[in-house]
């Protein structure tokens, strides 16, 4: 028995994984190396989850499910600026669209978009009523029932509905009129008519010559220019390597 390791603690020499969670501490599993029982440590942030399973090394976010019942954590929080844990998903210190990533005390900042804001009990973006805190989307600050322009687009925009944006399309052939924020007959200053390809017709003569330089010879193929045509947070994450204790 390795030091430290506990008599009810089942040996992961004996197990087909090789690899089995701390009976105490949900941040820690053993595994067998060289036919005998070494301890380590989940990057901070990270729970034993089981081989081969969460985000790396058998390690993932607590809150994806009940690893820690019954448990207790044997690290505290290693912070970083953005990052409470060196490890995890964590809300944005001003704004409710966004939130930082945390991997290996490096935070990234990632945006809501589809009009969500980011909820911290689930770990996700959410829908704006699901989010305590952010009683309205900046989207909606000025009107919380009006229209806003989405980008240089012509036919979508954000529709207000009690602070919360929904994404809107304009119905066929009208556009969205950034004055009057509503959906218009073209062309407005920023949007002409809307245009579909037509398609190109030809004579009798004509199309017996694109028959013949095509090689086919079938009198009744129909041909078209090629120009015709209709017409928009994997791989395995890397970590900063295991803790052995």
């Amino acid at each position: 028995m390795v030091s430290g390791q506990r008599q009810d603690q089942e040996d992961p020499c004996k197990t087909k994984s090789k690899v089995v969670g701390d009976v105490t501490y949900c941040d820690r599993y053993w595994e067998c190396i060289n036919s005998q029982p070494e301890l380590y440590d989940c990057p901070n942030g990270l729970v034993f989850a089981g081989k081969h399973r969460g985000v790396t090394e058998g390690c993932d976010y607590p809150w994806r499910s009940n690893y820690c019942e019954g448990k207790q954590l044997a690290n505290g929080p290693i912070s970083t600026e953005h990052c409470d844990w060196l490890y995890g998903i964590f809300g944005h210190e001003t704004s409710c669209t966004r939130y930082w990533t945390c991997w290996n005390g490096t935070a990234t900042e990632q945006l809501c978009i589809g009009g969500l804001l980011y909820n911290e009990n689930a770990h996700s973006c959410d829908w704006p009523e699901n989010v305590d805190g952010c009683q309205k989307h900046p989207l909606c600050n000025e009107d919380a029932n009006g229209n806003v322009p989405l980008g240089k687009s012509c036919n979508r925009y954000w529709q207000c509905q009690g602070g919360y944006p929904r994404l809107q399309r304009c119905p066929a052939m009208l556009v969205f009129d950034r004055r009057s924020l509503r959906c218009v007959v073209p062309p407005t200053e920023d949007c002409d008519i809307p245009t579909t390809p037509q398609p190109l017709e030809y004579e009798p003569e004509q199309q017996q010559q694109q028959q013949q330089q095509s090689g086919k010879g079938n009198p009744n193929a129909i041909y078209q220019s090629n120009g015709i045509g209709g017409g928009q947070q994997g791989g395995k994450l890397q970590s900063g390597g295991r803790n052995k204790n």
